[in-house]
This record gives structure tokens, sequence and C-alpha cells, in this order.
């Protein structure tokens, strides 16, 4: 069995995952990274993408992480998001009309604030979309 370490995933609303893993891929604004059980220390910027966790049966179950940080050190890896959750439970229709209403904002607003909250909606519905298309099959 591999070496297990720690991984706790929280957002503003929840603890989303507490328990062991042997595996993490996430994507940092660096690339896709992949840690394993005593990785060296690491901090990172996260921007929305997957996560991918390894389960016990070797297979990785795949959330939508809408941006975060990351933090790595003594054998447990701490993740702090606005929002994930499991790509078998998002709502498509909903991430749908939820791109569909950032695309409308974005054509209409003008003051850059605001621009820059809907670019964000934006981004967080295609990662929902794409993650629920690839990895909810």
């Amino acid at each position: 069995m591999a070496a297990q370490f720690k991984l706790n995933v929280i957002t503003p609303e929840k603890v989303f995952f507490d328990g062991e893993t042997s595996q993490l891929i996430v994507r940092t604004t660096e690339g896709d990274i992949g840690i394993l059980a005593h990785h060296t220390s690491l901090v990172a910027d996260l921007p929305s993408g997957p996560l991918k966790i390894k389960q016990e049966d070797g297979t990785y179950r795949t959330a939508a992480l809408s941006s975060g940080l990351l933090k790595v050190g003594g054998n447990k890896v701490s993740i702090i998001a606005n929002a994930v959750e499991w790509a078998d439970e998002i709502d498509l229709e909903w991430a749908k009309r939820s791109e569909a209403e950032a695309r409308e904002k974005l054509n209409s607003l003008k003051d850059s604030h605001e621009l820059d909250i809907a670019e964000l909606k934006l981004r967080r519905a295609l990662n929902r979309i794409s993650i629920h298309s690839a990895y909810n099959k």
C-alpha cells in the first residue's frame, strides 16, 4: 500500500474533505502538480480547475475547485478554497445558467470591479461544466 498523508479541504461553508490519501493532483497557477506522501513544503495559489483525490481502490475522485490556496508540509496538505464540489454532484443545468448570466453581465457592465466579479463567476461556471463533462461518466 502506498504511503498516505492527511488531506483537509475546506471552504467558507463546509469541510469538503478530511481524510487520508496517497496522491493528490491539483492545478496551480504554474500548472498541474501531483502530491505524494512526504512531499516537500509548498504554498501555491490555486485557480479554478480540477482537484483529483486518489481513493483506496486506486481510482481518482474528481472535484471542481473554484480558486484557493494550497499548503503542503509535515506530511499534511491543506486546501482553502472558495468552493469545491464533486464532479458527480454538479448540477449541469444550473452551471450552464450561471455561465449564461455571467456572459450577459460581461457584455453589459462597464465598472471594472463588477467586470472582475462577472469574469470570476464565468470562470467558475466554465470550470464546473468542464469538470462535470470530463469526469462524470
